[in-house]
């Protein structure tokens, strides 16, 4: 299937591993002009060089935190300066630390909110202008299916992420006129880095081994197992194409049935 998407100029955040890596993999595998970013240099532009050499396609790097408007602002300038647009976003970010209630103070509820909502609504400000020039765009808000589900243990994430969904789905109803769709990913359980960090937290806190918490999560899923990082990718395409042009204002969850409830 042709999704529609060559030679659009995508912006995928927190991109150096993991699901975004995946995503500006799979988007520059649609012929897509992928801008990718991260804090880490050294990890940034290995990526960048590794997705270049599969796909062929042109990638630029930027080191950028998410969390820092000004950064924001200085690579959207950078890119449209060079590529003259942005068609897509694809808002990521790294997830806060796992705990409860009585773990945290107020500040770290502050630096959750900045790390996966205000870097959210700060990407959004400085994208939309070029969308709304070019009456086209495609913005897919990675959140988690802790935004739909509160996951025990997340509280942090649990709250962050459902401000996401909350503020796309009253963002799509904006930019809908405009040609512009706006949507969120919420992965499951998927087998990356983060995943490994809470395995390794489990562990650390004494409530069993590595092992025993993959277990517990694959109990949990209808399909048995965890899920990999091209799934998610895949899912991204498809609400950033063509073909997906009449969803907007949809959380979709990519979980191999995690979530139980039917909305």
């Amino acid at each position: 299937m042709d999704l529609g998407i060559k030679d659009k100029v995508a912006l995928v955040t927190a991109s150096s591993r993991g699901l975004g890596k995946s995503i500006a993999k799979r988007l520059a595998q649609e012929g897509s002009i992928v801008a990718i970013c991260s804090r880490n240099e050294e990890r940034i532009f290995k990526a960048r060089d590794e997705i270049k050499e599969e796909t062929g396609q042109r990638v630029k790097a930027f080191i950028t935190d998410v969390r820092e408007k000004a950064q924001i602002l200085k690579m959207v300038r950078e890119i449209v300066d060079e590529l003259e647009k942005i068609d897509i976003l694809v808002t990521n970010s790294g997830g806060p630390p796992s705990g409860l209630f009585d773990e945290f103070e107020t500040e770290d509820y502050r630096e959750a909110l900045e790390l996966n909502l205000l870097s959210t609504v700060n990407l959004c400000y400085a994208v939309i202008p070029s969308m709304m020039n070019n009456r086209w765009g495609r913005i897919i808000m990675m959140t988690s299916v802790a935004a739909k589900q509160p996951i025990d243990n997340l509280i942090l994430s649990n709250t962050a992420r459902s401000g996401v969904l909350g503020f796309m789905k009253s963002l799509s109803n904006q930019l809908a006129p405009h040609g512009i769709t706006v949507n969120s990913v919420c992965p499951g359980y998927i087998l990356t880095e983060r995943v490994e960090e809470l395995a390794k937290a489990y562990e650390k806190k004494g409530k069993g081994t590595v092992e025993d918490f993959y277990r517990g999560v694959e109990k949990s899923i209808p399909c048995a197992r965890l899920g990999r990082p091209e799934e998610i990718a895949m899912a991204v395409a498809f609400l950033a194409s063509e073909c997906a042009a009449y969803i907007t204002g949809v959380a979709l969850q990519v979980d191999g049935g995690f979530i139980k409830g039917i909305f």
